[in-house]
């Protein structure tokens, strides 16, 4: 969960930006450090409002992702297109009953003064991720394949994370640089000590009879962060990795635990939201049935089998975007990219995820959450749990209408695919949390808006 932690930070610290920056824009105005009186005139609620609503624009610019692949121009494009946006948003906003009583000057000086905080906090990040002296320094245990997929993580990681090198401790087949290999003479401990290391990641292809149990502990007792691959690997990417963890991994992790308390606030989150899209959305399913009846011959709504919680099926409801025989002759196969068994104005509903509306029912019936592992097709399901391992284990939970692997990999189409995006599903079970569930539609808002990932 370190990425997510990282997230909560820069948010934080724009939460805080954005405070200031109302209350900057009081004290230009009133010429002295605002008061009850001035804090009156504008409003708690206002202050809130104007928080929230350039924190998100924010999100939905992508302000904060990839700091280690921008430049300080970026970070000031980005910063400069979420501000205009915020301008022109706050232009049909009403603060109030009576205009008179709000300066909208107090607005413009508010959004100049949190630009340049925003700025200046991003722009101090972006230096904390590039600057190596800032750097965790990692040296990783082991020169074989697992230790080479290590290493070749931490150049494209937003984690801050410099690699020391490898250290060879048995006579397995080297598969990294020659020349990142360093020298051990003088044994793992004063290695690490000689290197400055912060970080060892355990990536052995075989650790018995091997292992350096006591050079390892006296580097642990002395304040050096030990972790295996799969660990480092979960750290640094957001996701599992599946080829190097066993059963016994999934019984001594942390994780993958969730409460009777978390089941019922994610239960009664799952209702207010659907609750709320069924209202909203109600209202256009006229206007969707009838284009769809102009554009194809067919039902407006179908539905399909999909495996559910436990691998117990149930049938999902979506607005059809294929031609009504699109599977005749064929049965099921995955779709893709350009399919030509979807209607035109089914392809604007793919990418505007307007087709998934209907199962804001599946979720007041309790088959699916709003957050979870996308529900596979039972033929898919099968063929999957012989291929892939531990596919059975996303069915732990309940499926849901969006999910972390829905934000992070673009659609599947593959065994390849699905055995990506199982690694995203896994993650997503071991560390459950409402404060993830928010985190990721958040950024589903983002996916829908800028119609990535659909097919």
């Amino acid at each position: 969960m370190e990425q997510n932690k990282r997230l909560v930070l820069l948010v934080v610290c724009d939460i805080i930006a954005a405070i200031l920056a109302m209350l900057t824009a009081i004290s230009i105005k009133s010429m002295k450090i605002p008061g009850a009186e001035e804090m009156q005139a504008v409003g708690v609620i206002r202050i809130a409002v104007f928080t929230v609503i350039v924190v998100f624009l924010s999100f939905l610019g992508e302000i904060y992702k990839n700091h280690h692949e921008l430049v300080i121009r970026d970070i000031a494009v980005k910063i400069g297109a979420s501000l205009g946006v915020s301008c022109f948003l706050f232009s049909f906003i009403s603060y109030s009953n009576n205009p008179d009583e709000y300066d909208n000057g107090i607005l413009a000086s508010a959004i100049i003064v949190f630009g340049l905080l925003q700025f200046t906090c991003h722009s101090v990040y972006r230096l904390y991720v590039k600057y190596q002296g800032f750097a965790s320094r990692v040296v990783i245990l082991g020169v074989g394949a697992t230790a080479g997929n290590m290493g070749a993580l931490i150049p494209e990681s937003d984690e801050n994370y410099l690699l020391s090198g490898y250290i060879r401790c048995s006579d397995e087949l080297s598969e990294v640089p020659p020349d990142w290999i360093l020298e051990n003479s003088g044994g793992l401990f004063e290695t690490v000590r000689r290197e400055k290391a912060d970080k060892i990641v355990v990536s052995l292809s075989e650790r018995r009879g091997v292992f350096p149990l006591g050079d390892v502990m006296a580097c642990k007792l002395n304040g050096v962060d030990v972790v295996d691959a799969p660990s480092f690997y979960e750290q640094v990417t957001g996701k599992l990795f599946l080829e190097g963890i066993n059963p016994s991994w999934f019984i001594f992790s942390n994780g993958f635990k969730v409460s009777r308390i978390r089941k019922v606030f994610k239960r009664g989150v799952d209702v207010f939201c659907a609750i709320a899209g069924i209202i909203l959305t109600v209202p256009f399913l006229p206007l969707v049935a009838l284009a769809i009846k102009f554009d194809s011959p067919g039902p407006v709504f179908y539905r399909q089998k999909r495996v559910g919680e436990r691998e117990k099926p149930f049938f999902l409801y979506k607005i059809r975007t294929m031609r009504s025989d699109a599977e005749n002759g064929t049965g099921a196969v995955w779709a893709q990219k350009n399919d030509s068994r979807v209607t035109r104005l089914g392809a604007f509903f793919r990418k505007c995820r307007i087709d998934e509306l209907p199962q804001f029912f599946n979720i007041l019936r309790g088959d699916m959450s709003m957050v979870g592992p996308r529900p596979e097709r039972p033929e898919f399901v099968d063929k999957l749990k012989e291929i892939v391992p531990y596919y059975s284990e996303r069915h732990f939970v309940k499926p849901g209408v969006t999910g972390w692997a829905q934000v992070r990999y673009p659609y599947g189409a593959s065994v390849d695919d699905a055995m990506e995006k199982l690694r995203f599903d896994l993650y997503y079970i071991k560390n459950l949390s409402l404060t993830f569930d928010f985190m990721i539609i958040l950024e589903t808002i983002q996916v829908v808006l800028f119609r990535k990932g659909a097919r």
